[in-house]
Protein backbone atom coordinates (compact mmCIF):
# COMPACT_ATOMS: atom_id res chain seq x y z
CA UNK A 1 0.00 0.00 0.00
CA UNK A 2 1.60 3.39 -0.92
CA UNK A 3 1.96 6.16 1.87
CA UNK A 4 -0.11 8.90 2.18
CA UNK A 5 1.47 12.18 1.65
CA UNK A 6 -0.51 15.95 2.19
CA UNK A 7 0.22 18.22 -0.16
CA UNK A 8 -0.81 22.63 0.66
CA UNK A 9 -1.78 23.96 -1.95
CA UNK A 10 -1.49 28.00 -2.13
CA UNK A 11 -2.40 29.44 -5.75
CA UNK A 12 -3.99 32.00 -7.49
CA UNK A 13 -5.69 33.17 -4.18
CA UNK A 14 -6.80 29.89 -3.14
CA UNK A 15 -5.31 27.60 -0.41
CA UNK A 16 -6.09 23.99 0.55
CA UNK A 17 -4.92 20.64 1.62
CA UNK A 18 -5.01 17.09 -0.68
CA UNK A 19 -4.31 13.59 0.80
CA UNK A 20 -3.16 11.76 -1.68
CA UNK A 21 -1.18 8.55 -1.80
CA UNK A 22 1.96 9.05 -3.54
CA UNK A 23 5.69 9.82 -3.08
CA UNK A 24 5.98 13.56 -0.92
CA UNK A 25 8.91 14.99 -2.87
CA UNK A 26 7.34 14.03 -6.63
CA UNK A 27 4.19 15.63 -5.37
CA UNK A 28 6.15 18.71 -4.19
CA UNK A 29 7.78 18.47 -7.79
CA UNK A 30 4.43 19.05 -9.73
CA UNK A 31 2.96 21.60 -7.76
CA UNK A 32 6.76 23.88 -7.74
CA UNK A 33 6.42 22.58 -12.11
CA UNK A 34 2.85 23.48 -12.40
CA UNK A 35 3.28 27.11 -10.15
CA UNK A 36 6.71 27.95 -12.42
CA UNK A 37 3.95 27.27 -15.50
CA UNK A 38 1.35 29.74 -13.58
CA UNK A 39 3.95 32.29 -13.73
CA UNK A 40 5.41 31.60 -17.01
CA UNK A 41 1.39 32.22 -18.72
CA UNK A 42 0.69 35.00 -16.28
CA UNK A 43 4.40 36.93 -17.59
CA UNK A 44 3.87 35.80 -21.13
CA UNK A 45 -0.09 36.86 -21.34
CA UNK A 46 -0.53 39.66 -18.96
CA UNK A 47 -3.83 38.10 -17.67
CA UNK A 48 -3.81 38.55 -14.20
CA UNK A 49 -7.38 36.91 -12.94
CA UNK A 50 -6.68 33.66 -11.44
CA UNK A 51 -9.20 31.31 -13.60
CA UNK A 52 -8.13 32.63 -16.68
CA UNK A 53 -4.81 32.01 -15.78
CA UNK A 54 -5.19 28.20 -14.20
CA UNK A 55 -7.46 27.67 -17.39
CA UNK A 56 -4.17 29.25 -19.93
CA UNK A 57 -2.21 27.11 -18.41
CA UNK A 58 -4.43 23.69 -18.52
CA UNK A 59 -4.69 24.50 -21.88
CA UNK A 60 -1.00 24.86 -22.05
CA UNK A 61 -0.28 21.36 -20.52
CA UNK A 62 -2.75 19.85 -22.57
CA UNK A 63 -1.42 20.65 -25.74
CA UNK A 64 2.28 19.44 -24.38
CA UNK A 65 0.93 16.38 -23.31
CA UNK A 66 -0.41 16.28 -26.91
CA UNK A 67 2.62 16.86 -28.43
CA UNK A 68 4.41 14.02 -26.44
CA UNK A 69 1.82 11.55 -27.59
CA UNK A 70 2.37 12.36 -31.08
CA UNK A 71 5.95 12.19 -30.64
CA UNK A 72 5.65 9.04 -29.25
CA UNK A 73 3.55 7.30 -31.78
CA UNK A 74 5.68 9.05 -34.33
CA UNK A 75 8.43 7.64 -32.70
CA UNK A 76 7.03 3.75 -31.96
CA UNK A 77 5.44 3.82 -35.73
CA UNK A 78 8.98 4.86 -36.94
CA UNK A 79 10.77 1.90 -34.76
CA UNK A 80 8.11 -0.74 -35.89
CA UNK A 81 8.94 0.46 -39.66
CA UNK A 82 12.61 -0.10 -39.62
CA UNK A 83 11.64 -3.50 -37.76
CA UNK A 84 9.86 -4.63 -40.07
CA UNK A 85 12.08 -3.67 -42.58
CA UNK A 86 14.82 -5.62 -40.71
CA UNK A 87 12.61 -8.83 -40.52
CA UNK A 88 11.83 -8.21 -44.52
CA UNK A 89 15.31 -7.98 -45.24
CA UNK A 90 16.08 -11.04 -42.99
CA UNK A 91 13.93 -13.19 -44.59
CA UNK A 92 14.97 -12.29 -48.18
CA UNK A 93 18.06 -13.50 -47.37
CA UNK A 94 17.63 -16.70 -46.09
CA UNK A 95 15.18 -17.40 -49.05
CA UNK A 96 17.66 -16.56 -51.42
CA UNK A 97 20.40 -18.88 -49.47
CA UNK A 98 17.86 -21.91 -49.69
CA UNK A 99 16.71 -21.11 -53.24
CA UNK A 100 19.73 -20.62 -55.20
CA UNK A 101 18.81 -18.87 -58.45
CA UNK A 102 18.78 -20.92 -61.25
CA UNK A 103 19.24 -18.45 -64.21
CA UNK A 104 17.91 -21.46 -66.68
CA UNK A 105 14.06 -20.64 -64.85
CA UNK A 106 14.42 -16.64 -65.33
CA UNK A 107 14.98 -15.30 -68.54
CA UNK A 108 16.68 -12.47 -68.86
CA UNK A 109 18.31 -13.04 -65.50
CA UNK A 110 22.18 -12.91 -65.47
CA UNK A 111 24.43 -14.65 -62.42
CA UNK A 112 26.51 -13.20 -60.48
Amino acid sequence: MAESAVLRVDLLGTSFSLTVEGDQSYLQAIYGRYRTLLENTKKNTGVEDPLKLAILTGLQLCDDVEKLRSWKNSDTATLESMQTEKCLLDLIEKIEKALPLDETLVPGIQGQ
